[in-house]
């Protein structure tokens, strides 16, 4: 028999929700098959079995917090299938266990038996499959509902008579949901924030990528964005305005001197990460696309750890596919300066060519707006930054990027 122990999933990380198990007592598991999914105050992570072998007990059930090291579950391992094993930063205390999942017999198929959920008021009740899933899709806590059934128990009408006299439905918080509004409420309440914003010409970007996305599509598997040159114009105005590339440390302003760019990934409207591209300053546009769109992917597909979410030194918001006008991010603590790249469309712009002479014409035009932290600089060095990001999207050669 082998122990599976919940790993070290980041630097800063002591402690887990297990959120679910992709495997159930009996089933045979390969090595490196997704096992269970759990839940930081970071990420939610999906974690490999670290061996193969059968599942023969579940020692933390869905919903248990557990600490690094803490006991997961055990294993009749496969000979010499165990991967070696992560080092135990601390155990769970033996005066407090973990919930142990009994194993379902072969004649009573677990799914089929009634199941205790614990109401808001600690009490217990008998739910079956079919109400306790009633209840969690619709957000309704078990204590509100009068059971008829036998002993009290609710039954489906019961639920399906309480949703349809309160048409109202609580929703609660996910991790994700619970850990942004904590880091959001605290940047508030740390950083005196500024918002400068910019309107910017990308007609010289769009021709560009106009010229090369159907060959980048073909080649690359994704669409050819605004984001990339976004990013390559916000690279090189950082080098001339490094203060924007920084963090505010124990009355000090902490200027990176490489850049580490995280940028906010939205997960279907559940919630938001911001995991983060290292070195991005040395990549050329086409590994930025491709380092985007890497992260977007692991993101939206929980295959991120805590670290990715770490060190980041700048970050970029783009809700611009949505035709905003611009936003008002709020600043990526401890990093000083956030920007929103918002909607680019079509419209009418005053051209002025060598001689002077103005006229008409349709161009994409949009808007860059940088909330930045009034503590590290002043509105000059803000402006003069979005600027040099203006300036560079506008008349930088895009062409020999390709």
């Amino acid at each position: 028999m082998a122990d599976v122990f919940l790993p070290q999933l980041g630097e800063a990380i002591t402690e887990g929700t297990v959120t679910q198990w992709f495997k159930r007592v009996g089933d045979h598991v390969d090595l490196d098959e997704p096992l269970y999914e759990v839940s930081t105050d970071k990420v939610d992570s999906e974690v490999p079995s670290p061996m193969s072998g059968v599942l023969i007990e579940i020692v933390a059930n869905e919903g248990a917090l557990v600490q690094v090291g803490g006991l997961l579950a055990r294993f009749e391992a496969d000979d010499g299938s165990a991967a070696s094993p992560a080092p135990v930063v601390a155990a769970p205390a033996a005066s407090a266990p973990m919930p142990r999942a009994d194993s379902p017999s072969e004649s009573e198929p677990a799914a089929a038996a009634p199941t205790p959920a614990p109401s808001s008021s600690g009490s217990s009740r008998l739910l079956s499959p079919v109400v306790r899933a009633l209840l969690a899709d619709n957000g309704v806590d078990p204590a509100r509902v009068t059971g008829t059934g036998l002993g009290g128990r609710i039954t489906r009408a019961d639920v399906e008579n309480f949703l349809r006299d309160n048409p109202g439905r609580a929703e609660p918080f996910n991790t994700i949901r619970r850990s942004t509004g904590r880091h959001m409420v605290s940047s508030k309440s740390t950083s005196p924030h500024v918002l400068t914003a910019m309107e910017v010409d990308f007609e010289g970007v769009e021709v560009v990528r106009q010229a090369h996305r159907a060959s980048w599509k073909e080649a690359e598997g994704s669409s050819l964005t605004y984001l990339p040159f976004i990013v390559r114009a916000v690279v090189t105005a950082l080098a001339d305005f490094p203060r924007i590339n920084a963090s505010v440390g124990d009355g000090e302003l902490i200027v990176h001197g490489d850049v580490n760019l995280a940028v906010a990934v939205d997960l279907d409207f559940e919630g938001l990460l911001a995991p983060v591209a290292r070195g991005i300053d040395d990549m050329s546009l086409t590994e930025v696309a491709r380092a985007i769109v890497d992260l977007a992917g692991r993101a939206r597909s929980k295959k991120l750890v805590p670290d990715d979410l770490a060190g980041g030194t700048f970050t970029i918001t783009n809700p611009g596919q949505y035709g905003t006008m611009f936003q008002f991010p709020i600043i990526n603590q401890p990093q000083v300066a956030i920007l929103s790249t918002d909607g680019i469309s079509r419209k009418p712009v005053v051209v002025v060519d060598e001689d002077g002479a103005e006229s008409m014409a349709i161009h994409s035009v949009g808007v860059l707006a940088l909330a930045w932290d009034h503590r590290a600089f002043d509105g000059a060095y803000a402006a003069a930054f979005l600027a040099k990001v203006r300036e560079v999207i506008q008349t930088r050669d895009w062409e020999s990027e390709f």
